[in-house]
């Protein structure tokens, strides 16, 4: 059996509570304020039955203009409305505005009640049914049942339901895939149950024992018990209205307009990207940087609206525009908004969400209204792609797309794979399945050999570029992860190669002029006749440009000819290695060895042994333990 969900929408006092309890026995009306006063002030919940089995939920909306917010958290999330409209009264100005706010909100379903028929006399009825049929005309109820009743007599209630039941069967069921998402449109306490919310399941499922998230601020919590239609549930789906049972939580915790998802679902963001449409009989053009209220789910946020291309938007126009909001909403694309404005406060347009967290962008740029473009019309496949671009260095993991493009997984998979395919995407990451827009790869790529580069030109005399400058220089906010797959990516293509700590071009190639040549060869015959004993460093250099002999000094070290064993130390790597075969294959016969030791068997003093003892201890040959050194492991 299909999820359902009926919505009221009409005038104060044209009778949609009255019509509710007429339909279900359910007295939707559960305030003292509410019964005192004759009027619907908070949302209201019910449920019927219809002829076929079918079963509908039933939100029960206000109508007084004193509380449209709470009728358009009511209307997020249904799927037909009955549009309520006393037979003695006819069109009133609450019946305007809510039929304009579920057009926005993309309701498609729906049948006339005109109400209270009791009250009038057949030719008044006529005249009634006349002047609605004109005022539905170009709407989505242009074509719909229309129904006199009497809530009071219980004329006409059989054929209501008729006539729900025969929009019911007509209504495709809502797809479960997607994020389970709840926009909490009532919060209360039951006693020995503790903190309970409800709302409409827009999408997804949860079931009991789930953890979840309150967006966008929190808290965390745990689902305790599930209720859909006032029966316990292990589960729920898109399309119920569901009580959900929050363990551990305050009711002083939770408030309307929340969102309640699965942790980590949802990204709470102060700017979105819309599409946004002026309703024909807007009093006015909504104007750059004009205050907004923006109704979304169950959520009503105040913030401004910043056209891109244009400084007004005129009544019946529709323009690719962003707001920018005072407190972070958690919404997803393909939402459904309505737009109020400020002050005086009534409804005056509204549209689909393009970007759920987005930035703020520079006017009159055709590159953003392209993009912009894109996000309202592209293909799936292009909108992934877009985003992945615009995600730039950060990319995007197949987590973050249910919320950017919703799809079924099967759909975004294959998606994924075919933007692979043809390298538009280019996974870095397989544990997290990070992916990059295949031309900020190559752009990153192109810069790290113009850096290497640029450092071969500057620094002729050096082997390569130390990889930690490349990272840094690339950006300070570069993570290391990524840049590890640069460089595999240039060493694997051959452009690149990477040697233990530093990088350079494969075509790179120290080439020493003469009186460099002439100094390098000096140097390492130096320090090879020097043996155990090396020369002072001064001493070797004393005749050189300090600039020119520490460039070539730098070049030998990179070759592996010397090796720096602390300060100005140096050895010809060839006698160190001498003297760590010597120390090993005694560590080995000995199990340790001590200062005094050391010096017997090479003959060095203290201005040679420490340093050499601390340089094996640096490379992890050795460990001191005591006064004795071992061999690492052995220890």
């Amino acid at each position: 059996m299909k999820e359902l969900v009926l919505g009221t929408a009409g005038h104060i006092d044209h009778g949609k509570t009255s019509l509710i309890k007429a339909l279900t026995g359910i007295e939707t009306d559960r305030l003292k304020e509410e019964k005192a006063r004759g009027i619907t002030i908070e949302l209201g919940f019910a449920h019927l039955d219809l002829p076929s089995g079918q079963h509908l939920g039933i939100v029960d909306v206000p109508g007084h203009e004193k509380f449209v917010k709470n009728m358009v958290a009511g209307a997020a999330g249904i799927d037909l409305v009955a549009m309520v409209i006393a037979a003695d009264e006819g069109v009133m100005p609450q019946t305007r505005e809510h039929l304009d706010i579920c057009r926005l909100l993309g309701v498609q379903h729906g049948v006339v009640v005109l109400n209270k028929a009791d009250m009038v006399d057949e030719e008044w009825l006529e005249l009634v049914t006349e002047d609605v049929t004109e005022f539905v005309q170009g709407s989505f109820l242009e074509n719909a049942p229309m129904v006199p009743v009497s809530s009071l007599t219980g004329q006409g209630l059989d054929e209501l339901k008729v006539e729900l039941d025969k929009l019911a069967a007509k209504i495709a069921q809502r797809p479960a895939w997607g994020l389970f998402r709840l926009p909490v449109d009532r919060v209360f306490t039951m006693k020995g149950f503790g903190s309970v919310i409800t709302g409409t399941c827009t999408g997804g499922s949860i079931e009991v024992g789930q953890e979840v998230f309150l967006f966008p601020q929190g808290p965390g919590a745990k689902v305790r018990g599930l209720q859909v239609h006032g029966v316990e549930v292990k589960e729920a789906f898109r399309g119920q209205r569901t009580a959900m049972n929050l363990q551990g939580l305050d009711k002083s915790e939770i408030q309307r307009g929340q969102v309640v998802s699965t942790p980590g679902a949802l990204r709470p963001s102060l700017w979105v990207d819309l599409e946004l449409s002026v309703l024909p009989g807007a009093p006015r053009p909504i104007k750059q940087r004009a205050p907004i209220r923006l109704h979304t789910g169950s959520t009503e946020s105040l913030g401004r609206v910043l056209l891109l291309d244009r400084d007004q938007l005129e009544p019946g126009q529709t323009a690719l525009c962003q707001a920018r909001l005072d407190q972070p909403v958690s919404v997803m694309a393909g939402d459904r908004f309505v737009l109020r404005s400020y002050s005086p406060v009534t409804t005056v347009a509204g549209g689909l969400i393009l970007h759920p967290h987005s930035r703020r962008y520079k006017r009159n740029r055709p590159e953003i209204m392209a993009d912009l473009t894109t996000l309202r019309s592209g293909s799936p496949a292009e909108r992934i792609a877009l985003h992945a671009r615009l995600a730039g260095l950060k990319g995007i993991v197949p987590g973050d797309l249910p919320r950017l493009v919703p799809l079924p997984n099967k759909e975004q998979n294959k998606l994924i794979t075919e933007l692979m395919n043809t390298r538009e995407l280019v996974r870095l990451d397989k544990e997290s399945g990070r992916m990059l827009y295949g031309q900020v790869l190559e752009d990153l790529l192109q810069q790290a050999l113009a850096l290497v580069g640029e450092f071969h030109r500057t620094q002729p005399l050096k082997t390569g570029m130390p990889r930690e400058e490349l990272r840094q220089r690339l950006g300070a906010d570069f993570e290391t992860k990524l840049f590890n797959q640069v460089v595999k990516r240039l060493a694997d293509g051959g452009e690149l190669v990477a040697d233990k700590d530093i990088v350079h071009l494969k075509s790179h190639k120290v080439r020493l002029a003469e009186d460099e040549a002439e100094l390098k060869a000096r140097i390492e015959k130096a320090y090879a006749d020097g043996g155990f004993t090396p020369p002072n460093l001064k001493d070797v250099i004393k005749d050189a440009n300090p600039k020119q002999a520490k460039e070539v000094l730098g070049v030998l070290v990179d070759e592996g000819v010397l090796i720096k064993v602390k300060g100005e130390l140096y050895y010809s790597t060839e006698v160190l290695n001498q003297i760590k075969d010597r120390t090993v294959s005694y560590l080995k016969e000995h199990q340790s060895i001590d200062a005094p030791k050391f010096k017997e068997l090479f003959g060095l003093s203290r201005k040679y042994m420490i340093p050499i003892l601390e340089h094996f201890d640096s490379i992890k040959l050795t460990m001191r333990v005591g006064d004795d050194r071992v061999l690492r492991g052995q220890g």
